[in-house]
């Protein structure tokens, strides 16, 4: 990944009559990466990211993005971003070619829509009305709008919200393809799992001040979180039976399983060790390690919520 930032934030601050919404924030972008910002409603995520593209002026601190001045340079700036739009901003009735054509009026430079089209799977839907798209082709066709002028920074928000698995997942690739192109992506995101699997590093914002930056492993590691097993057994089991095993912290009962909660490589094998000498036969087994939800959750007290 290369080293070279392509939005700097230093001590930004933004206020609302008595209202904090950004303290203090400070980040840095890098070129060619996927950036991913999260946290809870009223957190202070879209009024940081607005004052990055140039939507709203912050009160205090400094914003460079490309090295402009959003708020000075905004109209030179906004040639060489791409913003994805939100559903409401397309009328029902307007065509997939109609909507591009006129997004790409907007710039003096403007790549191939028509390729666009076709590297988004959207060439079949070329004069299909927006309101006959499916939540995934439309969430495709914001995408195809944001690129419409080359851009080297894109901001995404809330991209895959609403969406089927399948479809999701088609759109993380989406998202994947365009850092493979050398773009930088600035992503905004309430599920934990979509930053984890798609952002380089990840900015966790709360009560308007970022409380966590940095890669979700790194995230995770520094957690120190507790791995969990999960099982059904033939038998009965008694939790001191468990709590002896090297590692295990706790043990939990839930609705007819039992949740092992605990450190170590061993933890897994131990445990089932320790079964099957109590003479127990597993059902079900699973396991879960520690995700940045947890992290999430150990930061911010709070589930995220739409």
């Amino acid at each position: 990944m290369n080293s070279n930032a392509v939005i700097k934030v230093e001590h930004l601050r933004k206020v609302y009559g008595s209202t904090v919404a950004v303290e203090e924030v400070s980040l840095e972008v890098y070129e060619g990466e996927i950036f991913g910002m999260v946290g809870p409603n009223g957190a202070g995520k879209t009024t940081t990211t607005e004052c990055i593209e140039g939507l709203r002026d912050p009160d205090a601190g400094s914003i460079q993005v490309l090295a402009m001045n959003p708020q000075r340079d905004g109209y030179t700036l906004r040639n060489r971003i791409g913003v994805q739009l939100q559903t409401s901003a397309l009328q029902d009735r307007l065509k997939v070619w109609e909507a591009l054509e006129l997004f790409a009026s907007f710039y003096p430079r403007a790549v191939d829509w028509k390729a666009l089209l076709e590297q988004l799977g959207l060439a079949e839907k070329r004069n299909a009305p927006f309101a006959k798209l499916s939540g995934g082709q439309k969430q495709r066709l914001f995408v195809a709008l944001a690129l419409v002028n080359d851009p080297e920074l894109v901001f995404l928000d809330e991209l895959t919200t609403g969406l089927d698995p399948q479809a999701r997942h088609a759109i993380w690739d989406l998202v994947r393809g365009i850092r493979d192109k050398g773009k930088t992506v600035f992503l905004t995101t309430h599920f934990m799992e979509e930053a984890e699997r798609l952002c380089d590093r990840v900015a966790i914002i709360d009560h308007g001040k970022i409380v966590a930056l940095d890669t979700p492993q790194n995230l995770i590691r520094h957690l120190d979180a507790e791995n969990r097993l999960i099982f059904t057994i033939d038998g009965n089991l008694e939790a001191q039976q468990l709590l002896r095993v090297q590692g295990v912290t706790r043990v939990e009962p839930d609705n007819g399983q039992f949740v092992v909660y605990g450190r170590g490589d061993q933890l897994v094998g131990d445990v089932v060790h320790a079964l099957t000498s109590n003479g127990l036969r597993l059902r079900t087994l699973r396991t879960e390690e520690p995700t940045l939800e947890d992290v999430f959750l150990s930061l911010t007290g709070r589930k995220m919520r739409d």
